[in-house]
């Protein structure tokens, strides 16, 4: 007997919820890629890792200079993703999607949440230092005046291999 699902909207869909993890090369996100790896392992889910590049201060005057950074700004978020994307693999044995986006992060999270009606959790881990939670966590905690539209799942960025085992 097959199992309907839905996708968050309510709509049926064939496809597998997927569990969106915002990743930046910091200890926190690694937190976060790996409990949602496990969570989508177990739930028979994906993980969709998405990489936003920040705009820098742009001037007529030094474009040629920008659009050289940029492209090593891609092409140093391709390694990343794809060395995570591995580690991924390696650790829970799922292949994730892989998304680069160009803008500023929390705006870039909220399009592809409206564009990808499959992804169903956006897991942050909350970082550690004294500077805070860390930006997307505030966004998502602040966002009391519209709802977030999608459920979030907030790990502690220094969470152990073993409670994420636990946990997930």
């Amino acid at each position: 007997m097959s199992q309907s699902k839905t996708d968050r909207t309510g709509k049926a869909t064939t496809k597998r919820r997927k569990f969106l993890v915002v990743v930046d090369g910091t200890p926190e996100s690694e937190v976060a890629i790996h409990f949602a790896s496990l969570r989508a392992t177990h739930t028979n889910g994906v993980v969709t890792l998405l990489a936003v590049l920040e705009p820098g201060e742009a001037s007529q005057q030094w474009l040629g200079v920008q659009n050289i950074m940029r492209e090593e700004a891609r092409a140093e978020a391709e390694e990343l993703l794809h060395r995570l994307a591995a580690h991924v693999n390696e650790y829970a044995g799922i292949v994730p999607e892989l998304v680069i986006r160009e803008g500023r992060r929390p705006e870039e999270v909220k399009q592809l949440i409206e564009e990808d009606r499959d992804i169903a959790i956006l897991v942050l881990a909350a970082g550690t230092g004294k500077e805070g939670p860390g930006p997307l966590v505030t966004m998502v905690a602040g966002a009391s005046d519209k709802a977030f539209p999608i459920p979030v799942t907030v790990v502690p960025g220094n969470l152990t291999e073993e409670a994420i085992r636990a946990l997930a």
